[in-house]
């Protein structure tokens, strides 16, 4: 049960995220669906993917969303010329229930009616860590600077290109 209300928590704040009209809202929304899947990996036991999901995620990829948005003075309020229009907000909600339905269809044929074993060891810190620091330690160290230049080009963004 508590899968279930973390997995529909998810669900319904993504849908909030995407909708909002308001960037500050929808980032915190952000928060809310990205807390609520760590806690869903917390119910199925992988404490350790949780933990990085909250730090590298909720602690770091959207903390740096809300301080680009604060460093480049970016409008926060909701603004009617940039609001798509009535048709294409259809369009696009339309294109996402296609997409779904692809997915889910897609789905259900691959798997089907096929049940997985859970492995206890896969999600435990042992299993993890050589993971991360064995063939994904590059990767990882990639999206690190990745982070660390996306704040430095906010900082060069917000102090207006002249140099200072």
């Amino acid at each position: 049960m508590v899968f279930t209300a973390l997995a529909v928590l998810a669900v319904a704040a993504g849908a909030a995220a995407v909708t909002s009209r308001q960037v500050v809202h929808a980032a915190l929304w952000l928060v809310v669906m990205l807390g609520s899947l760590a806690g869903v990996y917390l119910v199925l036991g992988a404490e350790v993917v949780a933990l990085v999901q909250l730090l590298v995620y909720v602690g770091a990829v959207v903390v740096l969303v809300l301080f680009a948005l604060m460093l480049t003075r970016a409008p926060i309020g909701r603004r009617d010329d940039l609001d798509a229009g009535r048709g294409q907000r259809v369009a696009a909600a339309v294109a996402g229930l296609a997409v779904t339905g692809l997915v889910a269809g897609t789905l259900l044929v691959a798997v089907g009616g096929t049940t997985v074993e859970i492995d206890d060891g896969r999600g435990s810190a042992r299993a993890l860590g050589e993971a991360v620091f064995g063939g994904w330690l590059l990767p990882f160290e990639l999206l690190s600077v990745l982070l660390l230049a996306a704040l430095v080009a906010a900082l060069a963004v917000a102090r207006g290109g002249d140099g200072r």
